[in-house]
């Protein structure tokens, strides 16, 4: 964590590999998520089989922060994802900080927007015209 960046818990991240195809679906991703019913903001994801993203990302849970400057907040990190926009206004990146994958979130939205645009496919992750890069 870098002294001069905010960092806010947002969510948490659980790979499976159960076979199901269950949740809002983003192809460029080849991934399904499922928010968790309760009350601690939990996802399930969950890949398809030609997945291009990173292995650690499919294989280890990963916590997410809000932060307040993402470009600082990954200098000098080995960035495996991002920096993109998967939702509108909902900057991410996703960093390598010794084997366990790290979501950095830079975002104006509040929480309650972000979890109404992400359950409902709204965003550039969803749409055919946007691009996930991962961390070439």
């Amino acid at each position: 964590m870098k002294n001069n960046v905010k960092y806010e818990f947002h969510h948490f991240g659980i790979p499976l590999q159960d076979g199901k195809k269950e949740g809002i679906y983003s192809e460029k991703a080849g991934m399904y998520t499922t928010d968790n019913p309760g009350q601690f903001r939990v996802q399930w994801h969950r890949f398809t089989s030609d997945s291009d993203l990173h292995p650690l990302i499919k294989t280890v849970p990963h916590v997410a922060f809000k932060v307040d400057n993402l470009a600082e907040a990954t200098a000098n990190e080995e960035v495996i994802l991002g920096p993109y926009e998967p939702i509108d206004d909902f900057f991410v990146a996703m960093i390598n900080d010794a084997g366990v994958p790290i979501e950095l979130i830079q975002t104006s939205l509040t929480d309650e927007e972000i979890w109404l645009r992400a359950r409902t496919g709204k965003g550039s992750l969803y749409r055919q015209d946007g691009e996930i890069n991962n961390g070439d």
